[in-house]
């Protein structure tokens, strides 16, 4: 009764439904909205909370609850205390943020599959689990972000069902979707928006995207920007708009933990490379030599490593380098982006907007309904989406 009741208040409640919940990237977002509510952290990190936005209407980090599904049962407090032993989490943050992350872990249900269990029915029991939670709760809605890990990208005769076709192939299947665009489909039928965070293809189907606009609901990805490609987005304008021939870019990503351990297979590692190289090209318009590497490193833990060297031409003919190296830690870097999309997505939901929001592409390598990489005109395009958003809230404060 005591949630049903503040939901009805003036800052309604917006629930977020993490695949993966007690991964790394979860646990750091749900410790970090704790301690931020709770006046031990700053929102550094978090670009929704800087003055551009201000006055876009977001719901407030306060008002985020958390849940999802997991195929681990490491419960979030434990999880939390590795992030702190690895340095992600400050030692004294974890203890006093610990009954969020109880009610946290309470939320989690297994989103395993059942044996020989249809992936439509399979659907139909994630999508469940989420309506639960949102009634439970009494939540405004609830935005679904897959925080999971990396999978391989799906057949290509996947990108040619339609729905209907989906629906019925699913009734019949046990693995025809990989998880991240079950976790779509599910989204969808529940009436949530979803966010994919990870190079798996998520709702990078047409039949999907179908579906969400047929159920009234956003989504966004792909790919999270956060690391290297991050850099790339930033420097690649730079050589155009300089009228510098771009020659080759070649890179080495070091990562460590989950992450490196997943991308060690190359076919999970495919996708990832794929957007790298291709938002690079497409910034710069024309074919760039070089190849990106990603090393599974288990020593580096938390912490990813990117070394990058650059060739580029300059009057008359001039070769020269550029190199820089990046590290960071991925879930200190990932964790705020989750807490922005959900923000954005839960505003565009308010909005009745539907399907692909390619003014979300700021976040992503890959982004959804978008071929525009330059960071600085991603930037442009969601401070104007968000200005467009807080429009009808002003013009209703000027009605009052």
């Amino acid at each position: 009764m005591q949630d049903t009741a503040r939901s009805l208040g003036t800052s309604p409640r917006i629930g977020v439904w993490l695949v993966g919940a007690r991964g790394s990237v979860a646990t750091t977002a749900v410790a970090g909205v704790a301690a931020i509510a709770a006046g031990l952290a700053s929102a550094t990190g978090c670009v929704t909370e800087s003055p551009d936005f201000a006055g876009a209407g977001l719901p407030d980090l306060a008002d985020l609850v958390f849940g999802g599904h997991d195929v681990v049962d490491v419960p979030l407090t434990v999880r939390a205390g590795e992030l702190a032993h690895a340095g992600v989490l400050p030692t004294p943050l974890v203890a006093a943020v610990r009954p969020a992350l109880e009610a946290a872990d309470a939320g989690i249900r297994d989103g395993s599959p059942l044996p020989d269990e249809p992936q439509y029915t399979t659907a139909r029991r994630l999508a469940a689990d989420i309506d639960d939670f949102r009634t439970r709760h009494g939540l405004e809605q609830v935005v679904v972000v897959n925080v999971s890990s990396t999978e391989p990208l799906p057949e290509p005769d996947h990108a040619f069902l339609a729905l209907p076709d989906l629906d019925k192939a699913l009734a019949a299947s046990t693995d025809l979707l990989p998880p991240s665009s079950l976790y779509a489909y599910a989204a969808f039928h529940a009436g949530c928006a979803y966010v994919n965070f990870t190079p798996s293809a998520g709702a990078a189907l047409p039949a999907l995207e179908e579906l969400a606009r047929l159920r009234g609901v956003p989504h966004a990805g792909r790919d999270g920007k956060t690391g290297e490609t991050l850099v790339k987005s930033a420097l690649a304008p730079m050589f155009t708009q300089r009228a510098l021939r771009l020659r080759s870019w070649s890179g080495t990503n070091l990562l460590g933990g989950g992450d490196g351990a997943t991308l060690a297979d190359p076919e999970a590692a495919r996708s990832k490379t794929e957007s790298k190289q291709r938002a690079l090209e497409e910034t710069v318009g024309h074919a760039v030599e070089g190849v990106v590497h990603i090393d599974n490193v288990p020593e580096l833990g938390e912490w990813k490593t990117a070394w990058d060297h650059i060739t580029f031409e300059g009057f008359l003919g001039v070769r020269m380098t550029l190199q820089f190296t990046w590290q960071g830690c991925d879930s200190a870097l990932a964790a705020p982006l989750v807490l922005d999309l959900v923000r954005l997505a839960a505003l565009a939901r308010r909005r009745g907007e539907s399907g692909a929001l390619p003014a979300l592409g700021f976040f992503f390598k890959d982004p959804a309904a978008s071929a525009e990489h330059n960071l600085t005109l991603q930037y442009g395009a969601l401070i104007e989406w968000a200005a467009t958003s807080a429009e009808p809230a002003r013009r209703s404060e000027v009605a009052r």
